[in-house]
C-alpha cells in the first residue's frame, strides 16, 4: 500500500543485534533504509542519531532517556524487542504522542522452562558437582539431592511466565502454590495463597515473577529469607532489585538458603566486553546467568515478528494495538479515502475543534475514531479523497495538538 511518505525514505534505527526476523519483514514490507548496530549507544551517541529516524528498535540495554527522546524529533514508534520498557523514559514518550510497542507474550515459554531447568539443577545440586568434575573432583553422592516430584513450588506473580511455569511445574508432578496481588485465573490444580510469607514457609522451591517497582524492590529481603522453609532455593529470573542480594547471600552461607539461581542483577554489565562482578560469586550450589531467560533462538525470533507487525500496523494503517503509549486502536485500511492521525493532549473539546475544522472546510467524514488515555487523546480521521489538502495544515492548528500524520 502507498503511503503518504515514501517507505524508502523512512530512516529505522535498530539497536542491539534485533534478530534478522524483524529486519527482514521490514524489508519485504518495503523499508530499505535501515541501519542494524550490534550493540547499545551512549546517551551522546543516541541523542545524535536519533534526530532523522523515524523508528528505533531496541532492547534492554539502550536507554530512551528524555534527553534522547527530546532530540528525536522525527521518531514515530519505538519498538523495545523486549518484555520490559524500564529502559524507555515512557513519559516523554507519551508526552510526545511517540508509539512504544514491546512483546509480552513471545518469549514466555523460554522463560519457564529455564526456570524449570534452573529449579532442577538446584535440588540436584548439579553446578557445583559440574563444576568439580572439571577440576578432577568427583562427587558422587546424593546427600541434599532431591527429586521435585511431590515437592512444592511457591510462584510470586503469576501473570503470562508465572502461569506458563506453574503447568510445567504440575507435568512433573510438583504441588504448586502462587501469590499475585490480583485475582488471577488459576490452570490446573495450583493454589493461591493468602500472602508471601505464607507462600515461603510452605515451598520448596520459590520463583520471582514481579515487575521491578517500587513496591517489589528488595521484596525479598533478610526477614523473608528467615521465613523461607530451611534448605529451600530460590530462583529469579525478574528484576536485579527485587531481593537484597547481601542478605541472600547472608543466607546462603548460614546455609538457610540451600541454593540459589539468578538471570537478573541490580547492576549488569552493558556489553560482552564489561566485566561482571557480583556479591553472589563464588558461593555453592549458586548458578549465575547472564540474562538469558529469553534468549533463545525461537524467543527472539518471535519477539523479531511480532513487535515489526505492530510497528508496520502503525505506521501504514493507523493501528495503535499493543502501544503502551498511544491509546489503542485497530483498524482495517480504507480504501478510497485519506486518512489523518491526530495525536493532542487529553483536554476536553479538542474532537469538538477538529470537527469544526472539518465542517468549516466542509469535508466529508468517512469514519471517525477517537480513543483517550490520562494523557493524551488519539483521533483516526477516514474523509473523503476529494477534501482540501488545507486539512492537515489547518488541523496542525487545533490548541493541545501534539502531531499529526497523514497516512495516504
Amino acid at each position: 500500500m502507498n503511503t503518504s511518505y515514501p517507505k524508502e525514505k523512512l530512516k529505522i534505527l535498530l539497536l542491539e543485534n534485533i534478530h534478522p526476523s524483524a529486519i527482514k519483514l521490514l524489508r519485504d514490507s518495503g523499508y530499505t533504509d535501515i541501519e542494524s548496530i550490534s550493540g547499545s549507544l551512549s546517551e551522546k551517541e543516541l541523542s545524535d542519531k536519533i534526530s532523522k529516524v523515524h523508528v528505533v528498535g531496541i532492547r534492554s540495554k539502550t536507554q530512551l532517556t528524555e534527553t534522547v527522546l527530546k532530540n528525536a524529533e522525527r521518531l514515530i514508534a519505538v519498538g523495545a524487542f523486549c518484555i520490559g520498557t524500564n529502559q524507555i523514559k515512557m513519559d516523554e514518550a507519551r508526552k510526545q504522542g511517540i508509539a512504544v510497542f514491546n512483546s509480552p507474550f513471545s518469549n514466555t515459554r523460554s522463560v519457564a522452562e529455564l526456570v524449570i531447568g534452573l529449579g532442577i539443577m538446584l535440588m540436584r545440586r548439579v553446578f557445583e558437582k559440574s563444576e568439580g568434575a572439571h577440576h578432577g573432583l568427583w562427587l558422587k553422592e546424593s546427600k541434599d539431592c532431591y527429586e521435585v516430584r511431590g515437592k512444592t513450588l511457591g510462584i510470586i506473580g503469576y501473570g503470562h511466565i508465572g502461569s506458563q511455569v506453574s503447568v510445567l511445574a504440575e507435568a512433573l508432578g510438583m504441588k504448586v502454590l502462587f501469590y499475585d496481588i490480583t485475582s488471577k485465573l488459576v490452570l490446573g490444580n495450583a493454589q493461591a495463597s493468602r500472602s508471601i510469607d505464607d507462600l515461603l514457609k510452605k515451598s520448596d522451591i520459590i520463583t520471582l515473577h514481579v515487575p521491578g517497582t517500587p513496591d517489589t524492590r528488595d521484596l525479598i529481603n533478610a526477614a523473608r529469607l528467615k521465613k523461607m522453609k530451611p534448605g529451600a532455593v530460590l530462583v529469579n529470573l525478574s528484576r536485579g532489585d527485587v531481593m537484597d542480594v547481601w542478605a541472600v547471600k547472608d543466607a546462603l552461607e548460614k546455609k538457610h538458603l540451600g541454593g540459589l539461581a539468578v538471570d537478573v542483577f541490580p547492576e549488569e554489565p552493558k556489553s560482552n566486553k564489561d566485566v561482571f562482578a557480583s556479591p553472589l560469586q563464588g558461593l555453592p550450589n549458586v548458578i549465575l546467568t547472564p540474562h538469558i531467560g529469553g534468549s533463545t533462538v525461537e524467543a527472539q525470533e518471535a519477539i523479531g515478528l511480532d513487535v515489526a507487525e505492530k510497528i508496520i500496523a502503525f505506521i501504514e494503517s493507523g493501528s495503535s494495538s499493543g502501544s503502551l503509549t498511544v491509546p489503542e486502536i485497530s483498524l482495517p485500511v480504507l480504501h478510497n479515502a485519506h486518512r489523518i492521525l491526530h495525536v493532542h493532549r487529553n483536554v476536553p473539546g479538542v474532537l469538538s475543534q477538529i470537527n469544526g475544522v472539518l465542517s468549516k472546510m466542509k469535508v466529508n467524514i468517512l469514519g471517525q475514531y477517537l480513543k483517550t488515555n490520562e494523557e493524551i487523546g488519539y483521533v483516526v480521521l477516514d474523509i473523503d479523497k476529494k477534501s482540501s489538502t488545507r486539512v492537515m495544515a489547518e488541523l496542525k492548528k487545533v490548541k493541545h495538538t501534539i502531531r499529526t500524520r497523514s497516512l495516504y
